[in-house]
């Protein structure tokens, strides 16, 4: 397998899991936006996003699919919630929350305040999806009352993926995600060693 990962992008999700399930992979380190500074990269992923992962014929793009795959495909893993367990249904709405309710407006503030030229930035859009995100964010924060993980009582991908979300958010300076249960769980999760191996390539 081969991972596709840029410092700080969601790519960091694909690379955490790879190193919680043990596997082998080849890591291709490239510039942010690499559609921009890595050219090349467009002969792999069109889009030009990352990540992207290339396990033999198959070539997945999104993060959170990405993780779905590596643990079914190369499972059986803790890592996984089954079909058969109480909180399946739990553990795919966050793994697909993470991206598409938790990420999405954050690139939004991270564009606006950052990534786009001074006359470009917008700051009202960036405040306006800065309190979006944090709205949708008190989920988080409710699920974890009075348990340590997202789901089915122990450390899975949907940790990873939100866990992200977070990761993201404290990057580019959203301190209000770190409520008292998120505070208490960031501990936790970030202190894994998986974690702090995929972080060194993420700084």
């Amino acid at each position: 397998m081969k991972l596709y990962h840029c410092q700080g992008a969601r790519s960091l999700r694909c690379l955490w899991a790879l190193e919680e399930m043990g596997l082998d992979y080849e890591l291709e380190m490239l510039p942010f936006p690499p559609r921009v500074f890595a050219r090349h990269y467009k002969e792999v992923n069109p889009l030009g996003t990352v990540p992207a992962l290339i396990d033999g014929d198959v070539m997945l793009t999104e993060s959170s699919g990405i993780c779905h795959y590596l643990g079914e495909k190369y499972g059986p893993t803790s890592l996984v919630v089954r079909p058969d367990e109480a909180e399946y249904g739990q553990y795919l709405n966050w793994m697909y929350r993470s991206d598409a309710t938790l990420t999405f407006p954050l690139t939004i503030v991270f564009r606006y305040t950052a990534l786009e030229p001074e006359a470009r930035r917008l700051p009202q859009a960036a405040e306006d999806y800065r309190k979006w995100f944090l709205g949708r964010w008190s989920s988080v924060e409710t699920a974890l009352e009075g348990r340590d993980y997202l789901c089915a009582d122990r450390f899975t991908m949907a940790d990873i993926c939100v866990g992200y979300a977070l990761q993201f958010a404290e990057t580019i300076g959203v301190a209000e995600a770190a409520t008292a249960n998120v505070e208490r769980w960031r501990r936790t999760i970030f202190d894994r060693d998986a974690f702090k191996k995929a972080m060194k390539f993420s700084l």
